[in-house]
């Protein structure tokens, strides 16, 4: 009898533990919201790429600036000026946005164009972002983004 008793305990005792560490990430996931970005960035290049801009991130009715600057290496040739809008996800505080941002893709302009580009940083937040690019440019190149905060 004391040992059904020591093993109902027990099982007692594991879910409880079970039940705690499932409702911490329960409640990191829940924690993690997502905001409005808008982001204005011109580059130039050729053979290496080299680009920067403003942004404005609107997260819990706040706005922050920020600024972004990045370079690519490949075949890059042109200028253009992309303006991105869409959103941030996974942000617990504002300053989650700030970091770099790795990039590889395939993009080009002439006069105008239309694309879209999902970027992720160390922290875990995703940038999706959608926009026009105006300008004349051609690239096929990997490069990597930086967002600092003002």
């Amino acid at each position: 009898m004391k040992s059904n008793l020591a093993q109902r305990v027990r099982t007692l005792m594991g879910g409880a533990m079970l039940g705690l560490v499932a409702s911490a990430s329960l409640s990191t996931a829940l924690q993690a919201e997502t905001g409005s970005v808008r982001v204005v960035f011109t580059k130039a290049g050729l053979i290496v790429g080299v680009g920067g801009g403003r942004g404005v991130l609107t997260f819990r009715g706040g706005h922050y600036p920020f600024r972004v600057s990045g370079m690519s290496f490949g075949a890059t040739i042109g200028a253009s000026t992309t303006e991105l809008v869409g959103h941030a996800l996974n942000l617990r505080s504002p300053s989650d946005i700030a970091g770099t941002y790795s990039i590889a893709g395939v993009g080009g302009a002439l006069a105008a164009g239309a694309g879209s580009v999902r970027l992720q940083n160390a922290l875990g937040v995703i940038l999706q972002l959608h926009g026009v690019k105006v300008g004349v440019e051609l690239s096929v190149s990997v490069g990597g983004v930086t967002v600092t905060m003002e």
